[in-house]
C-alpha cells in the first residue's frame, strides 16, 4: 500500500514511512496532545516535510527521505470494519492509503480537497485489492 501511493505519486522508493499500530487508548492520547481532541481516532498522520509559517520551506517532496509517520489504531479498525461490513486487512489499507495521501499534501478541509482525496484513495485502493486478486 505505502509502495503504491509512493509510486502513484512519483515519489522514489526508498522514500521513508513509519507505520506504527497502536490501541485505542494510545491514539486517544496522540489525537489528544496533537489535535486537541480527547477521542480516539483511526488514523494519524505527522508529516516530516510540512511546513507552518516559523519554518522554512521544504525543498521537494520527491527529494525527501522521510516523509513521516502514520499511526493507526487496530481497535478502531476492527470496529470500522465490521461497521462497513469489509475485512481488517481492507481497513488498515485504507486507513494506510488515508495517512499516506496526508503525508503528500491532501486533505480534506475543504470539499473540493476531500473530493479529491476520496477519489484519489478509492484509485489507490482498487489497485490494491486487484494485486491482492490477482
Amino acid at each position: 500500500m505505502v509502495k503504491q501511493v509512493l509510486i502513484e505519486n512519483s515519489i522514489p522508493e526508498e522514500t521513508e514511512v513509519d507505520l506504527t499500530f497502536v490501541d485505542d487508548d494510545t491514539i486517544q492520547e496522540l489525537n489528544r496532545d496533537y489535535r486537541g481532541i480527547e477521542a480516539p481516532t483511526d488514523v494519524l498522520s505527522f508529516s516530516q516535510v510540512e511546513t507552518t509559517e516559523d519554518e522554512p520551506e521544504f525543498v521537494d517532496l520527491a527529494e525527501a527521505k522521510v516523509l513521516g509517520d502514520i499511526v493507526v489504531s487496530l481497535e478502531t479498525g476492527l470496529r470500522q470494519s465490521v461497521e462497513y461490513g469489509h475485512s481488517l486487512e481492507r481497513e488498515i489499507a485504507f486507513l494506510t492509503i488515508h495517512g499516506m495521501l496526508h503525508l503528500l499534501g491532501y486533505d480534506h478541509q475543504a470539499l473540493d480537497e476531500e473530493e479529491r482525496m476520496l477519489k484519489k484513495q478509492e484509485e489507490i485502493l482498487n489497485q490494491w485489492e486487484k494485486f491482492r486478486r490477482d
